[in-house]
């Protein structure tokens, strides 16, 4: 978990900014995701397909990683997406930046199809505006090159600046920005911590001067109080720059700190989207319960409290063979023939909305008191 006396006086003491934010937004969302869909082909080979239809197997099959999705993210604003492994946020940060093609579906940036960009020099402007901070910073930096080459390969590659002086100020701008030294830009990747690597990432990401990062699980690789320094670098650079972000993360500690509002994801599908203070006070959907059920709590560490703790019911199903109807009703304590035969669509709910039938319902009981408290600032 994030090192919470680092950040969370930073988060309430930003409220207030982060409102008049909220409120300038412009009315056309920067992104918008409309029945986003991404289906990868798991099928056997041709051969062994014919093969196999002779004695009864299966023909092509197909793992369902994003199945119909809608959001938006208006500018300034930091929209998280969270869930379990394999739930297909990944998938979706791939398909927004253009690295899969949809199935179905569209991802508009600021207003335009990124589908349909015309010709080699809008889809230029598009990877110039829109930058990528990856999850791994060992596996994300190119290990033979320095960091100078590093940071100013977007540089180069959108034309941003020519002369070689002009390029090498701008590398060390860029690394003063993140907090790193100008004269770390002669070493290799190898002679710096996970977290300056990260830094680094974020450098590479800046250099195109873009106006939308997606952040792929970008501290999950690093020590707990690494991950606050970088939470604080992002928030500094986003007040600072006018940043956009897409989140992508497990860690709802993390989530609470950063997100202005969360989607909740569970096989392919959003179940649950909200501000982020009315999901962590008042979370809806019975996945978002479990996953805020699932985070310790240091102020409830004990025998008698851990007795009271309900453990996460079963297993997420497989993607490849999903459940029919409601994707989470094997692992709801709540489901009925409905959550089983029909799948749920989305109701506005507070600025947000929520994909269930026992709430449409008002079959679930009321939220725990301490699900509210857990997230409060103490002081």
């Amino acid at each position: 978990m994030v090192a919470e006396w680092q950040v969370l006086g930073r988060r309430h003491g930003e409220s207030s900014a982060r409102q008049g934010a909220v409120e300038q937004r412009s009315d056309v969302p920067l992104v918008a995701v409309r029945g986003l869909a991404h289906h990868f082909d798991v099928s056997a080979a041709l051969l062994d397909r014919v093969l196999g239809r002779a004695i009864g197997r299966r023909g092509r099959r197909w793992l369902k990683a994003v199945d119909g999705i809608d959001f938006e993210i208006a500018r300034g604003e930091t929209f998280a997406l969270v869930g379990e492994s394999g739930c297909g946020k990944s998938t979706v940060a791939r398909c927004v930046v253009g690295l899969h093609t949809p199935s179905a579906g569209t991802v508009a940036f600021d207003g335009a199809d990124i589908s349909r960009l015309e010709g080699a020099e809008g889809r230029a402007r598009f990877r110039r505006r829109i930058q990528m901070i990856f999850q791994d910073p060992y596996a994300s930096l190119n290990p033979r090159w320095r960091v100078r080459t590093i940071v100013a390969e977007p540089i180069r590659a959108h034309g941003l600046a020519r002369e070689r002086d002009e390029i090498t100020d701008q590398v060390g701008s860029l690394l003063v920005k993140v907090g790193l030294d100008a004269r770390d830009a002669v070493k290799f990747p190898h002679q710096f911590s996970g977290g300056q690597r990260q830094r680094i990432s974020i450098a590479r990401a800046l250099a195109a001067a873009p106006e939308f990062l997606v952040c792929d699980e970008p501290t999950s690789a690093l020590d707990v109080s690494v991950q606050a320094q970088i939470l604080n670098l992002m928030k500094d650079l986003q007040q600072t720059l006018g940043l956009t972000y897409l989140f992508i993360s497990h860690d709802l500690a993390v989530v609470f700190h950063i997100a202005d509002r969360v989607g909740v994801m569970y096989l392919g599908r959003l179940c649950e989207v909200a501000e982020t203070e009315t999901l962590f006070a008042r979370p809806r959907h019975p996945y978002t319960r479990l996953l805020l059920a699932a985070v310790p709590d240091l102020a409830n560490v004990g025998a008698e409290a851990g007795a009271e703790r309900a453990p996460g019911l079963g297993e997420v199903a497989n993607p490849i063979d999903p459940p029919g109807g409601c994707g989470f009703h094997p692992r709801c304590p709540f489901a009925d023939d409905r959550c089983l035969n029909e799948r749920p669509e989305p109701i506005a709910v507070d600025g947000g909305f929520v994909a269930c039938h026992a709430h449409d319902e008002g079959r679930l009981p009321r939220t725990p008191p301490s699900a509210a408290t857990h997230w409060e600032d103490p002081s």
